[in-house]
């Protein structure tokens, strides 16, 4: 990954967190590695831990970010997560949601966040 891309990300997910924090959610962790890869955002949304995938571009002629949660990376993050929950040592009857936040940075333009949230199902 370029260091443009990974810079795009990185702002990416600090705006995401910012705009979870302000829904009042509580971050957990940021870029969590596992053995499996690497979670982007961790809160907690009162008793619900919330897995969050970040997704960030500088234009959408190839599509909206949104749209690039391929079923792949569903799953590599429901593997994550569960990953997560036993090496956090939470009950299995934790109740989990995976979002994802979708950034646009249009030239010329402020950033476009937005936010999906229960994106998909494990």
């Amino acid at each position: 990954m370029t260091k443009t891309r990974q810079s795009l990300g990185r702002r990416g997910e600090e705006l995401a967190a910012a705009l979870l924090e302000g829904k009042g959610m509580v971050i957990l962790g940021r870029n969590v590695r596992t053995r499996y890869g690497e979670l982007d955002l961790v809160a907690r949304d009162g008793d619900t831990v919330v897995f969050v995938e970040v997704r960030s571009r500088t234009q959408t002629a190839h599509g909206d970010p949104l749209e690039t949660v391929s079923r792949a990376k569903q799953g590599r993050v429901t593997r994550m997560a569960r990953w997560y929950l036993a090496a956090h040592h939470l009950p299995a009857d934790t109740y989990c949601r995976f979002d994802v936040v979708g950034v646009v940075f249009a030239p010329g333009c402020p950033p476009q966040v937005t936010h999906v949230v229960n994106a998909f199902w494990a």
